[in-house]
């Protein structure tokens, strides 16, 4: 089904996107991995998956760096010769109630967020298009539905996917290329893990699952919008939040 297929997968080395990877990787799509930072983590994920006989490449760069988003294109591109999924999967949090957060504050999560995503997405689509196909699966969060007490910009960004996400999918229906966004809710990461244990209690008691999710259970969705048989889903939000959102 993936034979000969290529994926870019921004922030793919660490917590959802290390799954997105990995799961990718063990379907036989050729992956390549974007990060900012963590490059021992980068390093430790493609050797683990090369040595189960996956197709692997890492990447640093700053999706909110336009010249950087162009750059690791051009690097897939060298590596591979196509694109053919992009999963804007990059994220941040500076968590501070409105009245305390800066501009910085602010402005770094649109950055990263929402902005890196648009990034990402120039820097592939003209590619995609002279192929006449393609698949772009945006990252969103259950907050961007939901909104959430001191993350006023992190909600704001992943909210702001949504509308890139339809918007995008109508330009693009009579392309051939697909844009589609999974919505995850709490999910056992690292980036969850921060919060302290009262809080995070407190949150799985109103998931109705009464648990966290995990993050195989958001790449097999990414894995599905990727699939041949899932070209006629455009312009969709996927929720992957154990009933906290319905």
């Amino acid at each position: 089904m993936f034979e000969g297929q290529v994926a870019l997968v921004t922030g793919g080395t660490r917590g959802i996107g290390a799954a997105i990877t990995t799961m990718l990787a063990k379907s036989g799509v050729r992956v390549a991995a974007g990060y900012s930072r963590g490059q021992d983590a980068a390093e430790t994920l493609q050797k683990k998956l090369e040595a189960e006989g996956g197709a692997v490449s890492i990447h640093q760069g700053r999706v909110d760096a336009p010249d950087d988003c162009a750059r690791v294109v051009t690097e897939v591109m060298d590596r591979f010769g196509r694109v053919d999924y992009l999963i804007n999967n990059a994220g941040i949090t500076l968590d501070k109630t409105v009245r305390k957060m800066t501009h910085d504050d602010w402005q770094n999560v649109l950055n990263v967020n929402l902005f890196g995503a648009f990034c990402m997405t120039k820097s592939v689509l003209e590619h995609m298009i002279e192929r006449g196909s393609g698949r772009i699966v945006n990252i969103s969060s259950v907050i961007g539905e939901t909104g959430n007490v001191g993350q006023a910009n992190y909600a704001a960004s992943k909210a702001g996917l949504f509308g890139l996400t339809k918007s995008l999918a109508l330009e693009m229906a009579r392309r051939g290329i697909t844009v589609n966004t999974v919505a995850p809710g709490f999910i056992a990461t690292e980036m969850v893990g921060k919060i302290p244990q009262a809080a995070l209690d407190a949150v799985v008691e109103k998931i109705p699952l009464h648990r966290l999710g995990r993050p195989e259970e958001v790449a097999r969705v990414v894995r599905f919008l990727l699939e041949d048989d899932s070209g006629y889903i455009t312009g969709a939000v996927y929720t992957v939040n154990g009933g906290l959102d319905m």
